[in-house]
């Protein structure tokens, strides 16, 4: 199923980030997921998120499909040149998976092999045209594909709370240009930026998942203030972590952070973007709070 049969359908689209296991066992993935995720929509695989080395997103969204659960391929460009990318693409097709969200990638010296040699041949907007290239039956050299060609629900990324509005409105249209059928944003702590931001986005007519992160501590947010771009946590949800740390520590706090930033943005956009962190058993405490 490709996710954006659900948004031209109408449906307001609920999706939760998984990151497989940095080992060949994947049975505790799939029963956390079976369990925490089955009610919601799709569930993204990430690619050697933060360039730390796991196993790949294929073979867990291979084993999550077989679960019953439907599959997002997370797909960089920082590991791979545009011939192993096209490879992977037709590997995904053959086994069924038909959604994939198109990402530079984080630089290998973020992760835990910094002496790694990055690639980067394409970046998320080329690697979006070579998905349409093989949709159309012949790879990026122009060389013919021999049978049918690939079907792909096309993905990609957008920071509506970035410094800097224009630059992502002006990635966001190449990205658009270059394929782009739906977006899913870096995570939103500001619920103003984001209803501004989709003012000016909805001129591109391109659903977009709001992204939404479980603040964890304070420590956390910091942190994400410091060190991630496109993402700022106001003080005063900093603060409410920080007042009571037993409740933070059980997920309640960061919960109702995130179910209320969920509740304000809901009218602006097609549906919501989990990245639960290791927290995705509550998830369906956070849809429920949310009102979803």
């Amino acid at each position: 199923m490709r996710i954006t049969e659900l948004f031209d359908n109408g449906e307001f689209v609920v999706t939760a980030e998984v990151g497989p296991p940095k080992g060949i066992h994947l049975e505790h993935l799939v029963e956390e997921a079976k369990e925490s995720l089955s009610g919601i929509t799709a569930v993204n695989v990430t690619d050697n998120q933060s360039s730390v080395m796991r196993m790949g997103s294929l073979p867990t969204c291979v084993a999550l499909k077989n679960a019953g659960l439907t599959p997002i391929l997370q797909l960089t460009c920082r590991d791979r040149n545009r011939i192993a990318l096209q490879s992977e693409l037709l590997g995904a097709a053959a086994l069924g998976i038909d959604n994939i969200l198109c990402l530079t990638g984080d630089h290998t010296k973020m992760g835990d092999h910094p002496g790694a040699k990055p690639v980067f041949d394409l970046d998320s907007v080329s690697l979006l045209h070579t998905v349409c290239q093989l949709e159309k039956g012949t790879d990026l050299a122009g060389n013919p594909l021999v049978g049918e060609p690939p079907k792909f629900a096309k993905g990609a990324v957008v920071s509506p709370c970035s410094d800097s509005v224009d630059a992502q409105l002006a990635k966001m249209e190449r990205k658009v240009m270059a394929g782009a059928e739906y977006f899913q944003t870096q995570a939103v702590f500001d619920s103003e930026k984001f209803i501004s931001f989709m003012e000016k986005a909805k001129q591109f007519g391109k659903p977009v998942q709001l992204g939404v992160i479980i603040p964890k501590n304070a420590g956390m947010c910091k942190f994400m203030n410091k060190n991630v771009a496109g993402v700022h946590v106001p003080q005063h949800m900093i603060d409410a972590l920080a007042a009571d740390k037993e409740r933070a520590k059980a997920g309640l706090t960061g919960v109702e952070i995130a179910a209320q930033i969920i509740k304000e943005c809901r009218p602006y956009c097609q549906g919501v973007h989990i990245m639960a962190l290791g927290w995705e058993a509550k998830v369906p405490e956070l849809l429920k709070l949310a009102g979803i």
